[in-house]
């Protein structure tokens, strides 16, 4: 099967390695021709993912109607933010039967929909022709091969079942799952997360206190998820649980990263400035938390991120608030 990636970002080129492994011919979308001319001459990306040879079924294009033509399956891997502009752009080219699937984890501002919402909107592609990606997948230790594990996720079984086998190689083991609502949401949560354990790890803090925000950060993922009436078993899963965990530890993560720059003392705008990556949680946390607004849902971790992001909050002063919150019952 021919699958088109858009995004030749670090995890749109890790994936499309993960694709090619499992027997695919992919064709990824880059923003930027010279990344293109690099992918296909070099068989590396070099700016995002050096040192990793992509295999001679991956091929890049700076033409979105040359990507999409023929493709069975359409992948999108752009920042959750500009995917509504760029979607509009390329939907005339997507194929009417082709499959869209996310591995976009984010909120978008303003209409607070999540990423298969947009898609949906944007296409008029049913329920059955949109899935989502999500997991504990970092892209460099994806790209390096290493065992790693992540939920496809469809509200047709039949659909997801057939991405599963288009994704299951060597290295990568998808699982499937129906609950594409909490599978999302886990996604875009944990970023949320993710930079509020950087910002304890940028302040001094030790495991205590990490692992303190992580678990109440998951507890608010699935406080939001249950209201919205998501599975609350999912985010026990891989694409809740096991993606907490990944973001949450790794100095690999973007959004811990992100968030430990922010516990150092830099402002947002001087992390932006010193970095091409998006760190979809900086992004995304007042979105999230105008979702959570929205729909009653008590939600301070990502109420105190959103602050410091915006710079109405040092990272020092979001952990004393935590502490200083009233006391209650943990399942409260």
């Amino acid at each position: 099967m021919k699958v088109a990636v858009f995004g030749a970002g670090s995890w749109g080129t890790a994936f499309s390695l993960v694709l090619a492994d499992a027997g695919s011919e992919v064709t990824m979308w880059g923003r930027r021709q010279d990344v293109c001319d690099t992918i296909n001459e070099r068989r590396e990306n070099s700016d995002y993912l050096p040192g990793i040879e992509l295999p001679p079924a991956v091929r890049a294009t700076h033409d979105p109607e040359e990507a999409l033509a023929d493709a069975g399956v359409v992948v999108l891997a752009v920042p959750s933010q500009s995917l509504r502009e760029n979607l509009t752009e390329w939907a005339p080219y997507v194929p009417r039967d082709a499959v869209l699937v996310s591995l976009m984890k984010g909120v978008e501002l303003g209409t607070v929909k999540r990423m298969s919402e947009v898609i949906a909107e944007v296409t008029d592609a049913g329920p059955e022709r949109i899935a989502v990606v999500s997991g504990p997948n970092l892209a460099k230790e994806i790209a390096r091969r290493e065992p790693a594990a992540s939920v496809v996720a469809c509200a047709d079984e039949a659909v997801a079942q057939r991405l599963q086998q288009l994704c299951h190689s060597k290295a990568f083991r998808p699982y499937t799952s129906s609950d594409v609502l909490g599978c999302e949401l886990g996604g875009a949560y944990k970023n949320v997360v993710g930079l509020s354990v950087g910002m304890a790890v940028g302040l001094g803090f030790g495991d205590n206190t990490t692992a303190s925000v992580i678990t109440r950060g998951l507890a608010e993922t699935a406080r939001l998820a249950y209201a919205l009436g998501a599975d609350p078993l999912t985010l026990m899963g891989l694409a809740g649980l096991g993606d907490l965990v990944a973001t949450c530890s790794s100095p690999l993560s973007r959004n811990r990263t992100f968030g430990e720059k922010l516990g150092q003392g830099m402002t947002t705008d001087e992390i932006y400035a010193s970095t091409r990556q998006v760190a979809e949680g900086a992004k995304s946390c007042s979105s999230i938390l105008d979702l959570a607004r929205r729909n009653g849902v008590d939600a301070p971790i990502a109420q105190h991120v959103d602050a410091v992001v915006a710079g109405r909050m040092t990272a020092n002063e979001m952990m004393d608030a935590f502490i200083a919150r009233d006391p209650k019952a943990e399942r409260d």
